[in-house]
């Protein structure tokens, strides 16, 4: 299985602080049946900044001392930079990094509202060979009150990831409801963990697999692991024609 965002890094963002932390993070991933993760460090969100160079450095470490540890989980390089005005001149300046050098790259919004320039901007990401990657759309207030805007931005070329832990209700019934509303809309093509440690924020992976395929199937499961693969390798990956979100008022979710 592939963990397409995780925080496994020690010491550079929120998520694993010290090396001893980062190891009993791929220990978790393992036993969850995940072997390859992409680390996607904090980028330009108002906290930390993590440049390309630098996240593929940490990268290496990470694999020399889980290779040290018997430990068979590979870490690929990647990065999660927050929306902002100056992120094209980032990639040309080579401080964005996409997914694994890959032709995807993570866009992070944040968590109270779509920027207004936001549809601009992926599309200016698209005209350069790039393909976005809308992450955790499902916990945006906007676009929980608005999914319509979601809807738009998948029309128009862009992909969406939701979190393993929104599926399994870590963060509540509303966001739970509305990942799910988002996968039956065709609205998003990835599962990701997001696993910042081995307690609050973990994995979930496994969990949330089995959800989805008790709720929707085993052919829904196979379609977001295989698009997680190929991401990894550059491939174009599937997708289904966008849906608008059915409002379902009577269930309190707006």
């Amino acid at each position: 299985m592939i963990d397409l965002h995780c925080h496994i890094l020690a010491g550079i963002d929120d998520g694993a602080q010290t090396m001893a932390d980062s190891i009993e993070m791929a220990r978790a991933a393992v036993n969850e049946g995940i072997d390859t993760i992409i680390a996607t460090p904090h980028h330009k969100n108002g906290r930390y900044e993590n440049t390309k160079q630098a996240i593929i450095e940490k990268t290496a470490e990470l694999n020399d001392v889980l290779k040290a540890e018997n430990i068979p989980l590979t870490i690929l390089p990647g990065q999660e930079p927050a929306i902002h005005g100056e992120l094209m001149k980032g990639i040309t300046l080579g401080e964005v990094s996409t997914l694994n050098n890959t032709q995807y790259i993570f866009i992070e919004l944040p968590s109270g509202h779509v920027p207004r320039y936001t549809d601009k901007l992926l599309y200016d990401l698209q005209m350069e060979g790039k393909i976005p990657v809308i992450v955790h759309p499902e916990r945006n207030q906007e676009i929980i009150e608005r999914p319509e805007i979601l809807y738009q931005l998948i029309k128009n070329g862009a992909l969406s990831q939701v979190t393993a832990s929104s599926i399994c209700g870590i963060f509540g019934k509303k966001i739970k409801n509305f990942s799910e509303q988002l996968i039956e809309a065709n609205l998003t093509h990835f599962i990701a963990s997001d696993a910042h440690n081995t307690n609050k924020r973990r994995f979930h992976m496994a969990r949330a697999y089995n959800h989805i395929e008790t709720r929707y199937g085993v052919d829904m499961v196979y379609f977001l692991k295989e698009n997680a693969e190929l991401l990894v390798r550059d491939h174009n990956v599937y997708k289904e024609v966008p849906q608008r979100v059915k409002k379902k008022k009577f269930l309190g979710l707006f």
